[in-house]
């Protein structure tokens, strides 16, 4: 109105022109230009108005106020004359005014309106895009963003947790803490503290935490705890001192649990029984950890008063145990058999009429998550009674069946009586562990009128206790196997126990039919297949072997004996290659089975690989020095190799397992005298025939050795190896005459083929020969050596076999120039005393 007044003025004081005054303008009132004016915009930056912070409502140059409602509110401004408002105006003004030229001329008339120029005053309303435009976004709808962001991360944390990906859990939980604290910091900076979302700072906090925990980053967890813990805007956050006494739990320091857990204990109120209880619970399993059952015991007691749980109850149980206290077990164990179930009977699920609707309804109900609860609890609750029964039985009386006895008629009057028959059964396997097989049997008859199924059972295990006790018993395991069938035929485990009395018996056909009638009740029986495996194995019938042995390798994956047996078969079948894979997949799955490397030893060995083989042999060797194969192999293995000083130790330990064997004595002695040591080789052989007096080829070397040596020894080995010589050939002539009267005498002999006679007097090798071509053993258990014929003997026959193979030749170092080695002792007479009376 001022303005107007002014203008109203000044027209009535030039009478002279009716329109003077109207064309001048006052470009402080130009407020459309003033967002592009570096003057008002750096005025307004240096006043107190300009140092505020920026919202959405206020009309300052760089706000996100835009069109038509920001140039009314600069305008506002402009027009003001009063304060700091005036000033920013003024300032404007002057800015329009330097500007004026770069406008543009001015039009072609003198008519204007009021307070109108020809480019200060145009619309700024656009039609076509006004109804576009969206408004900027502001710092609270930022904020907002960035709690969703926030949100999203948590659902992305909980859901990577739930699939155990617990370190992209971690993750996006520190991510979400980030962002989290970014729009905290963005309210403070607004001044909108009132509107922070406390209950997604918790949530953030919270998570981060358990994240922490699940990635055994107990200290960091702590840390995250303590801070929820101690703010105080939290409510009901105390609680979480819960999770710290886990934490310390989980540290193994079980003082601090207890002291978090009765802090936490302190937090929820009465009304909420179970979480007390479950709090209290942990109290008394760290008291546990601790060596403090009566503590331990109390506590569980006192959580058995207040909610009985199974668990609970055998916690107790274990206390009272431990403290050896035979009325608290058996209060304990009374109880448990107290808690109720609160699971209905399955009548509910059969159906009484005979509508298929019905039928198929409750075939569905039969299966849904309440069942399977039910499930669980009923298997809970057998399990925990079961295994309570089992530990309180031994210590509650004096003997072992007095416990049981007492036990048994407990749950006989609780509802849970089903479970004495399964508690008796288990009486039966104690007695098995204990090595009491008539008191388990009688356990076992008793069950024979019991239910079919029960009845099944126990005679099925009746069964394998007859198979176990040797041949003399088979006929009662096939007895025992036929009242198991007569009962359940559809048992399978009953079948494989038929099976296996007709494997022991050798009819192996009937055995692959049991075990296939048991693998066609139920496919799954790893037993029935294993067997069925090891029949066709012993039928012949590699390929149906395989089959089931390679069925069984994909249900038992990695099993060791499957592997075995698999390669077993591969070597049977002469498929080396396939048998080194399968025994090497057993020894990475056994790596410390002597066996197993034993065999690939020896598979090495025939494929020619010394290296892998000595190997696989020396590995077997370390696990179990006490295999004769093994040993010899290695021994045999340092001879072919030239180093007969190693070979010494293998056959040394050999002579140690089996002392009454000559052959391991003669072959240390043989391995000592090629290395080089002749003292300690005539030693040893000084040894042997001290302890085997009749040896005739330890009487060679003897003579051989003490002869090369010089001793006049020689003379009298040399008189006992002719008379050794002349005893042991009139024994098998004796030995010869009597065969031969009873072939003369036998009216079914036959015609013998020629060359026999020869070959009597041929060395035969020994089964236990090595494996290396150049150092096999030839010795024979009844006849070692030839014999001449009587007509031919004359001096003792010196000459021997090395068993070793020829010696290395010996530099030529002697001074005295021998003779023909062979007659040594030509110039001997044989005198009377040596010969046979």
């Amino acid at each position: 109105m001022s303005l107007l007044q002014n203008v109203h003025l000044t027209g009535s004081m030039e009478s002279d022109d009716l329109y003077s005054g109207f064309n001048d303008y006052n470009h402080a009132l130009d407020a459309e230009n003033l967002l592009n004016d570096e003057g008002f915009q750096q005025a307004v930056a240096r006043t107190s108005h300009g140092r505020r912070p920026l919202t959405a409502k206020q009309g300052v140059a760089g706000s996100a106020m835009v069109g038509g409602r920001l140039a009314t509110a600069v305008a506002r401004v402009g027009t003001s004359t009063s304060g700091l408002r005036g000033q920013t105006a003024f300032a404007g003004g002057r800015t329009a005014a330097a500007g004026q030229t770069a406008a543009g001329p001015r039009p072609m008339t003198a008519v204007r309106g009021a307070g109108y120029t020809s480019h200060g005053r145009t619309s700024s309303f656009d039609p076509s895009k006004g109804s576009s435009d969206k408004p900027e976004e502001g710092p609270e709808e930022k904020c907002k963003q960035i709690e969703r962001k926030v949100n999203e991360l948590l659902e992305d944390s909980i859901f990577a947790y739930e699939k155990r990906d617990f370190k992209l859990a971690l993750e996006k939980a520190k991510d979400a803490g980030r962002r989290e604290r970014a729009a905290v910091k963005m309210r403070e900076q607004l001044g909108l503290m009132e509107q922070v979302n406390l209950d997604l700072t918790f949530s953030v906090l919270f998570n981060l935490a358990h994240q922490y925990t699940a990635s055994e980053m107990y200290n960091e967890a702590l840390n995250t705890y303590q801070v929820i813990v101690k703010n105080k805007m939290f409510t009901n956050a105390g609680r979480l001192k819960v999770n710290i006494g886990n934490i310390y739990f989980k540290k193994k320091d079980y003082s601090k649990a207890i002291k978090y857990y009765r802090m936490a204990l302190d937090q929820v109120p009465n009304v909420q029984k179970e979480t007390r209880i479950k709090i209290l619970n942990n109290i008394g399993v760290a008291f546990v950890k601790l060596g403090k059952y009566d503590e331990a015991g109390s506590t569980f007691e006192h959580c058995m008063e207040e909610k009985p749980e199974f668990r609970t109850g055998l916690n107790l149980i274990l206390c009272a145990y431990t403290l050896e206290d035979r009325e608290k077990m058996k209060d304990g164990f009374q109880r448990l058999l107290d808690i109720q179930l609160d699971v209905d009977d399955d009548d509910k699920y059969i159906s009484h009429n005979n509508d298929r609707t019905e039928t198929l309804l409750l075939e569905v109900i039969k299966n849904d998550s309440l069942r399977q609860w039910e499930k669980q609890r009923r298997q809970e609750a057998e399990r925990t009674i079961l295994t309570a029964a089992r530990l309180v039985s031994p210590a509650i009386a004096s003997t072992f069946s007095e416990g049981y006895a007492w036990c048994v008629d407990s749950i006989k009057n609780s509802i849970y009586a089903e479970l004495a028959t399964d508690l008796e059964i288990n009486k039966a396997i104690q007695y098995l562990r204990q090595g009491e097989l008539p008191a388990a049997a009688e356990v076992l008859k008793s069950f024979e009128k019991k239910d079919s199924k029960v009845a099944s059972a126990a005679a099925n295990n009746l069964a394998f206790l007859s198979l176990l006790q040797g041949p003399d018993k088979f006929s009662e395991a096939v007895q025992y196997a036929e009242q198991a069938l007569a009962a359940d035929r559809y048992n399978p485990n009953a079948l494989v126990n038929r099976g296996n009395v007709c494997f022991a018996q050798n009819e192996l056909a009937q055995a692959r039919d049991f075990y296939k009638e048991a693998l066609a009740n139920e496919a799954s029986c790893v037993e029935g297949l294993y067997n069925l495996g090891l029949v066709c194995k012993q039928m012949g019938k590699m390929e149906e072997a395989l089959d089931c042995f390679y069925k069984l390798h994909n249900i038992l994956m990695n099993n060791v004996q499957v592997l075995c047996q698999l390669g077993s078969i591969y070597e049977q079948l002469e498929d080396t290659a396939q048998a080194i894979e399968l025994f090497t997949q057993a020894s990475n799955l056994a790596p410390t089975d002597p066996g197993i490397l034993a065999k690939l030893g020896e598979l090495y060995d025939s494929e020619g690989d010394k290296s892998q083989a000595f190997q696989c042999h020396y590995d077997s060797y370390r696990y179990f020095p006490s295999n004769i194969e093994v040993i010899e192999w290695l021994g045999a293995y340092y001879i072919d190799a030239q180093f007969s000083e190693k070979a010494v130790s293998y056959f040394e330990r050999a002579a140690i397992m089996q002392p009454n064997e000559i052959k391991w004595h003669l072959m240390t002695a043989s391995c000592q005298r090629r290395s080089g040591n002749y003292q300690k080789a005539l030693d040893t052989y000084k040894t042997i025939h001290r302890k085997f007096p009749d040896n005739i080829e330890c009487l060679k070397f003897l003579v051989r050795l003490c002869t090369d040596l010089g001793m006049p020894e020689g003379k009298d080995y040399a008189n006992k190896l002719k008379k050794a010589e002349k005893v042991r050939e009139l024994r098998q002539q004796r030995t010869s005459a009597s065969s031969a009267g009873r072939a003369r005498g036998s009216s079914s002999a036959q015609s013998l083929p020629p060359g026999t006679t020869a070959s009597v007097n041929r060395q035969s090798v020994s089964r236990n020969s090595l494996r290396t071509a150049s150092a096999r053993i030839t010795f024979d258990q009844h006849e070692q050596y030839q014999v001449t014929n009587r007509h031919e003997i004359g001096d003792a026959d010196t000459n021997y076999n090395d068993p070793l193979g020829p010696a290395p030749e010996r530099p030529k170092t002697s001074m005295r120039r021998r003779g023909n080695d062979d007659d040594t002792f030509d110039n001997e007479e044989v005198g009377d005393d040596l010969l046979p009376e």
